[in-house]
């Protein structure tokens, strides 16, 4: 995350919505990111959005400046002093190259923002078009990350069943949002044991991409271009951790953010609201309601109980639905009874609210089996990488109809658990052998490092 201080006004909003003040600065002066202290959310990038008509020469001297700098010259021009550094140059230049075999994988969050960068009310459903829009941008094959959400539920719900059969390190904690997972390495290093050691969806997604998709597809993965479209600004630093390379190469090469595509759309001149829809490539493009959901707050707990509940009481769960853990900002916290088990869970959702629980497991006051955390309030959907609002009176609108669209996808999909997608199964049975077995150990898991300090 970057702030360019000749257009920062010191309006402090991204300051406001910094979950650790990493926001350093005085009003109405050039603010500053502590990078020891950011996990890349991007959320900061997600308020910067004034416009010129707020300034006038009673408000920020700043803004005095930009102006006779001529920076402030109409009413119409926004401002976006805090940014990241993408890669949508890198793909655009890969997408020329006739030399590698393009792969993407898009997030289910992106699904349902992605026709508003193009005029589409909140909450369009455009998985079609946008796969269709990914074939003209030059991909060669168009997967989806909610294949590996399915994928990411089949590890983390054994692996739930096994630390609660053993009683070892719990709580469990998701790990498939990176800008937690890096919150915790920073300010939680002795509590990482508490972390799921699954990989986020996106990284399992590019590992078998290179490795089980390679021989499906009859492909050098040494020439495959692994990419990832996704609706947060840390994904980018996920793919690039050392330890994403149990392929043999970079899992995730590139990742653009939902705003990054739709420039790229755009400037292929793509006519996105009149495309035709496509279907993504089988087979690992297709997937289950459970892992459509998981871009929403309290998604992959719903998703992980639907699949747990079976594994403990080798029975159908009563419900797909479980509305107690469908969660706003906040904790939620609720009581599941699988069996003669009484699992106890809670749902984080903004990255503010992590401390007080975190602080309980530290204490031994913890009473919790497994806990969901997300960074962005309300989940992926409100990611750092999503279309911006230029009015933020606008956000609580588009996040509540992003959520409410994603829902309404799974409810409307025959398969709605993670284990009843029939190419997980085959997956399996052809390549992975069993949930954390030793093919799916080695390439679906991983391990956390201390980095307090290191960023």
């Amino acid at each position: 995350m970057n702030i360019d201080c000749e257009l920062c006004t010191g309006c402090r909003r991204c300051a406001e919505v910094c979950p650790l003040n990493a926001i350093e600065g005085e009003q109405d002066a050039p603010q500053f990111i502590n990078s020891e202290r950011c996990v890349l959310c991007g959320q900061c990038v997600q308020i910067c959005s004034a416009y010129a008509s707020a300034f006038d020469e009673s408000l920020t001297p700043r803004a005095i400046k930009l102006r006779e700098r001529g920076m402030l010259e109409t009413v119409k021009e926004p401002l976006f002093a805090a940014y990241n550094v993408g890669h949508a140059l890198q793909v655009k230049e890969a997408l020329a190259s006739s030399e590698l075999y393009k792969v993407v994988q898009c997030a289910p969050a992106v699904r349902v923002s992605l026709a508003e960068e193009f005029g589409f009310p909140y909450g369009s459903l455009t998985p079609g078009k946008m796969a269709a829009a990914l074939r003209r941008l030059g991909f060669d094959r168009v997967y989806d990350t909610n294949f590996g959400a399915d994928l990411t539920i089949m590890e983390e719900g054994n692996e739930l069943v096994k630390r609660i059969t053993e009683g070892k390190d719990l709580p469990m904690f998701t790990s498939c949002c990176p800008a937690w997972v890096n919150y915790a390495e920073q300010e939680y290093p002795e509590l990482l044991h508490h972390l799921s050691s699954c990989k986020s969806p996106q990284q399992m997604s590019g590992v078998i991409f290179k490795t089980y998709g390679a021989k499906i597809d009859t492909m050098d993965p040494a020439k495959i271009l692994s990419a990832a479209i996704m609706p947060c600004t840390c994904k980018q630093f996920e793919c690039t951790r050392e330890e994403m390379a149990d392929s043999g190469y970079r899992d995730v090469d590139v990742v653009l953010t939902t705003r990054e595509l739709a420039q790229l759309i755009k400037d292929k001149g793509i006519d996105f609201a009149n495309l035709p829809d496509e279907a993504f490539d089988l087979p690992l493009g297709n997937y289950s309601g459970a892992g459509a959901i998981f871009g929403t707050t309290g998604g992959v707990m719903e998703a992980a109980l639907r699949t747990c509940y079976e594994l403990i009481t080798k029975e159908k769960a009563p419900r797909i639905e479980l509305n107690f853990v469908r969660s706003g900002e906040g904790i939620k916290t609720a009581m599941v009874r699988a069996g003669e088990l009484e699992l106890r869970v809670a749902v984080v959702s903004g990255l503010k609210n992590a401390a007080k629980i975190l602080e309980d497991v530290k204490a031994g006051r913890c009473q919790y089996h497994f806990i969901e955390v997300m960074t962005c309030p309300g989940g992926c959907i409100n990611g750092g990488g999503q279309p911006k609002f230029l009015l933020p009176e606008y956000r609580e609108e588009a996040v509540r109809s992003r959520k409410a669209s994603i829902y309404e996808h799974d409810s409307r999909l025959k398969i709605r658990k993670s284990h009843e997608n029939p190419d997980i199964q085959k997956l399996y049975e052809e390549f992975l052998g069993e949930p954390l077995g030793h093919q799916s150990h080695h390439l679906l898991h991983t391990e956390y490092v201390a980095r307090k300090g290191q960023n």
